[in-house]
């Protein structure tokens, strides 16, 4: 998987620019236009005034004018920008809308991707230095977690954030063996040409410790699962486990000093992932907006993504020390902001009928309303690793 949407010669998000959208393999909550993205930066505006004047109440202004311990800069970190519209779209309601605010900012795109990173860079050009890119996280925020202890100063102080990133990371696919009751995992082999699933060594007792491959270290098999659930479930039933998930969320979360951690993703909680209707898992293909017959076919041709597991992804950024402070639908969370923009009349521009239409889609159950989770995690002052 991480090959196939990944290999910098012919991974899925490095061979083409518009892969999303009308004219793409899938739609974002991006597509459906401006207003997403104008909704985030009046949060993002609100959270921002917040962190800096907490701030403000514990250091002071030096001589100079900049909070006393340097952290008169303010960060917004998107990670995995796709084509930037998102940024853009941010971007152009803050300058729009909070020129102040917008004259001291620092927006970031951690990008691992040289060719995604011009693609974007294109885009984006007109706002200058105020945008920056990265390779990784520790680039940005000076943190690197292997350190054993972190300045107070160091870290992240902003909002890092991320729409659709964590459901593309590579996950391991699982299956049930009912008469053994051992969970095993499926890998991949070439047939006569052709790729197939192939039921690998080694495995595990429910909740216990899966050895993924005898090549590589067994790492935990962390969802809780009633043993009346574990009785019903039919043999071969399949899920994923998205350890590169949870290490991306905790390092992020480790790298923020003072602010807000956000992810918008489409998936579920841990108990979810055993319904019966997700006995073939979460993995799907998608192409030309379908879904693809065959997750193993056309590899870097076609989408590949797995339900974020939220119930993991909220433990490892708690225990990194981060406090939870919502964890909604998108529609829930688009509407709790919408309802402070009807309240600051003015202060976010017209709410025309383009924008109601806009909303309706984004917030709507059959649409995107439902499926997309939104988690806000947050840090009021530095935690060492």
């Amino acid at each position: 998987m991480e090959l196939a949407l990944y290999c910098p010669n012919c991974g899925y998000y490095e061979t083409e620019e518009d892969i999303i959208g009308r004219g793409g393999d899938y739609y974002t909550s991006v597509n459906v236009g401006s207003l997403f993205g104008e909704l985030l930066a009046f949060q993002f505006a609100e959270w921002l005034e917040e962190i800096q004047e907490r701030s403000f109440n514990q250091s002071g202004l030096n001589s100079e004018g900049k909070l006393r311990d340097g952290s008169g800069v303010l960060r917004i970190v998107e990670a995995g920008a796709h084509g930037g519209d998102l940024a853009g779209d941010i971007l152009n309601w803050l300058r729009d809308h909070r020129a102040e605010l917008f004259g001291r900012l620092e927006y970031w795109i951690v990008e691992p991707s040289a060719r995604r990173q011009v693609w974007q860079q294109r885009k984006l050009s007109k706002y200058g230095n105020t945008v920056r890119w990265a390779r990784d996280l520790a680039e940005v925020t000076g943190v690197a977690c292997s350190d054993t202890r972190i300045p107070r100063s160091a870290g992240l102080r902003g909002i890092m954030f991320s729409n659709e990133l964590l459901d593309s990371m590579p996950v391991h696919r699982l299956g049930w063996d009912a008469k053994a009751r051992v969970w095993f995992e499926w890998g991949v082999t070439l047939q006569a040409g052709q790729l197939v699933w192939t039921r690998m060594p080694g495995g595990a007792t429910a909740n216990g410790s899966l050895q993924a491959n005898p090549r590589e270290s067994s790492f935990h098999f962390p969802l809780s699962v009633e043993s009346g659930v574990m009785d019903a479930l039919p043999d071969g039933f399949i899920t994923e486990l998205c350890p590169a998930a949870e290490e991306w969320w905790r390092s992020a979360a480790l790298s923020l000093a003072h602010g807000k951690l956000l992810a918008l993703d489409y998936g579920i909680l841990a108990e979810e992932f055993f319904m019966p209707e997700r006995k073939e898992g979460t993995i799907r293909g998608y192409l030309r907006h379908r879904l693809a017959d065959n997750l193993l076919a056309n590899p870097g041709g076609q989408d590949l993504t797995a339900h974020v597991n939220f119930t993991a992804i909220r433990t490892a950024g708690e225990s990194a020390g981060l406090r939870t402070d919502v964890f909604l639908n998108q529609a829930q969370f688009l509407t709790s902001i919408a309802a402070q923009v009807w309240q600051k009349e003015g202060a976010f521009g017209e709410w025309s009928p383009e924008r109601t239409r806009q909303f309706q889609t984004l917030t709507h159950p059959e649409h995107l309303g439902r499926a997309f989770r939104v988690l806000v995690q947050a840090r009021a002052g530095r935690l060492a690793c």
